[in-house]
């Protein structure tokens, strides 16, 4: 299928100011435990079924991707991936830095995005070709060279199971970082990361994750701005990408390098030979 990400955007957007009304206006609610140290509101259930119902009605022939609901799998065609409230745990506890984010993937790639960080009044959106843009106006990545002149944000540790296994890469990360950026940041919420990066806020963003509801909006946002956005061994990121890296591209190549640096610390740490 063709896109006409003409069309597309504007339904998007659409959603999205459905999503963002129930944010701004309700309060949490109940909170239903997925795991360990997980949880969804009320606030994200009512935006995935407000969304979800909506773009039923105007592009009923796309599938749909939701964090809490489920539905449509990665490489079935055309999709939409939500990410209700992306920053739950910031959003419980009054912390403004949350946001809805809405991608729309082609197989494995984004082909248009718009996040709203609704607290914070800004909007990103972004389509294939067309630049991204916050609340209208056209942004673009840093033109920062240098790592110790770098601000770059990483996602949260791991919870649940093998957390502790999970986290040994994300600790030797924030390590590697530590000893050699400008500052090192952890904002709670991928869209956010990745908004940021997209407008010059931050040089780049690490995740050693990659879920489709957290990144496709933000993935093309970010590369539509400037931004190399690239899995752990610097190839090319996808929605089947290990993890997920956005940066600035004169300081790309030494952040891979980093990463690669951290993993060999990490598995010598945990006793795993080369």
């Amino acid at each position: 299928m063709t896109i006409d990400t003409r069309t597309l955007l504007p339904i998007a957007e659409q959603a999205v100011t459905i999503a963002s009304e129930i944010v701004r206006t309700k309060l949490p609610g109940t909170v239903t435990v997925k795991g360990d140290r997980d949880m969804a509101t009320e606030v994200d259930y009512a935006v995935e079924q407000a969304v979800r119902e909506f773009l039923a009605v105007e592009t009923p022939e796309i599938g749909f991707l939701g964090e809490e609901d489920g539905g449509s799998r990665i490489g079935e065609g055309l999709m939409w991936a939500l990410d209700p409230v992306d920053g739950t745990a910031n959003f419980l506890h009054g912390i403004p830095l949350c946001g809805i984010s809405l991608g729309l993937v082609d197989k494995d790639m984004p082909a248009l995005g718009v996040i709203e960080l609704p607290f914070l009044s800004s909007r990103y959106t972004a389509a294939i070709g067309d630049g991204a843009k916050a609340n209208g106006t056209r942004i673009h990545v840093t033109d920062t060279g240098d790592l110790d002149a770098a601000i770059v944000a990483i996602g949260d540790y791991a919870v649940g199971t093998d957390a502790a296994a999970k986290n040994r890469p994300r600790f030797a990360l924030t390590h590697e970082l530590a000893a050699r950026v400008q500052r090192v940041r952890m904002f709670g919420s991928a869209a956010v990361d990745l908004a940021w990066v997209a407008e010059g806020k931050i040089d780049a963003n690490i995740m050693l994750s990659n879920n489709p509801w957290d990144t496709a909006a933000g993935a093309l946002i970010a590369r539509e701005a400037g931004a190399t956005v690239v899995d752990m061994d610097g190839s090319p990121h996808t929605m089947n990408s290990e993890a997920t890296i956005a940066a600035s591209p004169k300081i790309l190549a030494d952040l891979v390098e980093l990463i690669a640096e951290a993993q060999k610390a990490a598995r010598l740490n945990a006793g795993i030979a080369e």
